[in-house]
């Protein structure tokens, strides 16, 4: 029965650390590293000059997404949770859905819409805001020139004892 427990917890703690790459050292770890440990990006971008980007979300019900970037010489450079009001806080009316992407991950498929009457589509994601408590981010995008229109944040109604992230 110990063992069990035992086995159980080191799968649980394996699965932590590939969650948000925790173990990775920028510098030494190299792209396949990256690969092990967090599996594979969902989406993933190489600029001209060999550098990479590789994005992990990690919802639809978690809070995190992981953007990786690797140098041109495959080694790590930074891990960085993307899901924070910092981060969403650089995404600006007249940015192309690729600078979005490339700032905060792909948004959950299942919450992408399409307003006919606004001719808008809407990407969301799932965040921590700043008091802690899970909430929704939105892009809005004018769908005929593909560019970001506005932005906004909404709380989840929800338990505040069950939301705290």
């Amino acid at each position: 029965m110990k063992s069990s427990w035992v086995f159980a917890l080191a799968v649980l703690m394996a699965g932590c650390a590939s969650y948000s790459g925790r173990g990775l050292v920028p510098g030494e770890a190299v792209s396949a590293d990256v690969i092990r440990v967090m599996g594979e990006p969902r989406m993933q971008w190489r600029d001209s000059d060999g550098r990479q980007l590789l994005a992990y979300p990690r919802g639809p019900m978690g809070a995190h997404a992981y953007m990786v970037q690797i140098g041109a010489d495959g080694k790590l450079r930074r891990i960085e949770d993307v899901m924070k009001p910092q981060a969403m806080a650089r995404i600006q009316a007249g940015m192309s859905k690729d600078q979005v992407l490339r700032a905060l991950g792909p948004p959950e498929p299942a919450w992408t819409a399409y307003f006919k009457a606004r001719n808008e589509l809407v990407w969301e994601w799932r965040y921590c805001d700043d008091w802690n408590h899970l909430a929704r981010f939105d892009v809005l995008f004018d769908a005929s020139q593909d560019v970001v229109r506005s932005t906004m944040s909404l709380r989840e109604d929800c338990d505040v004892v069950a939301c705290l992230c």
